[in-house]
């Protein structure tokens, strides 16, 4: 589950920033390369590569995991709590208190790590802006979306982030 959601979160993130890069790259000036003007500098980016290589990425999916194990020795005293129960009824009243509980922990815990995702994201965005301003480059892609061109830049930027 932990890799489903920070491969998730990555996709999210390449999706995006390749759909707003993507637009500046079909414009009708970037169609006609004789529009493109003499020193136009292109960059490319390995999103994927930074972000595994973040350490507030690893921080986050380390924080995500020890939820989750709080999430699971939770979830054993709820089933003991449960188990202790003399009747049906009060195991089932008890079982609709643990769902809702349950369901606010779940949620708390997603509205948290989107939070902190989406910092995450903002910082990289602003890292991957600022070098390539710092470099003179004038548009910067994502890998997975070149497939001939552009210096890549991507060990720049992962010094940056860690």
């Amino acid at each position: 589950m932990k890799k489903q959601i920070l491969t998730l979160a990555i996709a999210a993130f390449a999706f995006t920033s390749g759909m707003g890069l993507n637009s500046a790259a079909i414009s009708k000036e970037a169609a006609d390369p004789a529009a493109i003007p003499a020193g136009y500098k292109v960059a490319i980016v390995d999103v994927a590569q930074v972000v595994a290589a973040s350490k507030e990425v690893q921080a986050l999916r380390q924080e995500q995991e020890s939820k989750m194990i709080e999430l699971q020795k939770w979830l054993e005293t709820v089933r003991a709590d449960v188990q202790k129960q003399s009747t049906e009824e009060n195991k089932q009243k008890l079982i609709k208190k643990y769902d809702e509980e349950f369901a606010k922990k779940q949620e708390a815990i997603k509205k948290n790590y989107a939070s902190k995702l989406e910092s995450i994201d903002k910082n990289i965005s602003s890292v991957i802006t600022k070098t390539a301003k710092e470099k003179g480059y004038n548009l910067v892609l994502s890998r997975g979306i070149v497939l001939y061109g552009g210096e890549d830049i991507t060990s720049e930027i992962a010094k940056a982030v860690k």
